[in-house]
C-alpha cells in the first residue's frame, strides 16, 4: 500500500504537470511567439477598405486569407465555392438551409453527373458574360472549387481574361485594371516555391477605391 501511494502520488503530479504544460504553457508560448513573429497572420490577416492590414475589427472588410462572393459585374470573380463562401440569403436562413460557418467541398468524383452539370452551368454563365471568349480560354480554377471552398486567390491567367470585362463595367482603362492585378499578385516564395496567385478581395477593393465607391 505504501508503494501504491507513492506511485499514485507521482501519477497525480505527472498528470497535473502535463495538464498545465499542454493546456496552458504550450498554447500561451505559441500565442506569444506568433504575436511577435507573425502578428498579422496570427490575427487572421484582416484588411481594411484600402487593402491595408488592420487589427481593428470595426475597420476590417475581410481577410486576405478567406475568399468572398462578388456578384457585381465590375468586380473580379473568384473560384466557385461549395459553401458559397458562407454567404446565405434571408430566405435560406428562414428555410433552415444555412448550415453555419463551414468550409469544405462536395468531393464529387470525375464521373459524377452533378459535377459535370455544375461545371457546365458555371461555364455557360461565364461565357454569357464574356462573349469574346471560348470555352477553351477559361482556366480551370474559374470552374473548380477549392478543397476549402474559401480560396481567396485565382491564377494570373484567370484574372487576365477578366480584365476587359471588369474595366468596361468599372469605367476604368484596361491599363489601370492590369496594374491593379499586378500590384495584388503574390509571387512564388523565393522564386521557386508555390505558384503565382492573385488576391481577388484586394483587387476588388482597389477597383472600388478607383471608382470612388468606398469613400
Amino acid at each position: 500500500m505504501k508503494n501504491f501511494g507513492k506511485m499514485a502520488g507521482k501519477a497525480l503530479v505527472f498528470c497535473v504537470a502535463m495538464m498545465l504544460l499542454c493546456s496552458f504553457v504550450y498554447p500561451l508560448a505559441l500565442t506569444g511567439v506568433s504575436q511577435l513573429t507573425m502578428r498579422e497572420k496570427a490575427n487572421g490577416n484582416l484588411i481594411d477598405k484600402e487593402g491595408n492590414p488592420t487589427a481593428d475589427y470595426e475597420e476590417a472588410v475581410g481577410s486576405a486569407l478567406v475568399g468572398q462572393e462578388f456578384t457585381e459585374n465590375y468586380y473580379f470573380q473568384g473560384r466557385p465555392s461549395s459553401v458559397n463562401y458562407n454567404n446565405y440569403t434571408e430566405e435560406e436562413l428562414e428555410n433552415g438551409e444555412y448550415g453555419g460557418v463551414s468550409s469544405g467541398s462536395y468531393n464529387y468524383g470525375n464521373s459524377n453527373p452533378e459535377l459535370k452539370k455544375r461545371i457546365q452551368e458555371d461555364l455557360d454563365a461565364f461565357l454569357e458574360e464574356h462573349p469574346g471568349l471560348a470555352a477553351e480560354d477559361i482556366p480551370s480554377d474559374l470552374l473548380t472549387a477549392s478543397g476549402s471552398g474559401l480560396d481567396p486567390h485565382i491564377t494570373p491567367k484567370a484574372a487576365k481574361i477578366q480584365i476587359p470585362y471588369v474595366a468596361e463595367n468599372a469605367g476604368l482603362s484596361e491599363e489601370e485594371v492590369t496594374e491593379i492585378v499586378e500590384e495584388n499578385t503574390e509571387h512564388k516564395v523565393l522564386g521557386i516555391f508555390g505558384e503565382e496567385r492573385v488576391n481577388v478581395l484586394k483587387c476588388n477593393l482597389a477597383i472600388a477605391n478607383a471608382m470612388g465607391i468606398l469613400e
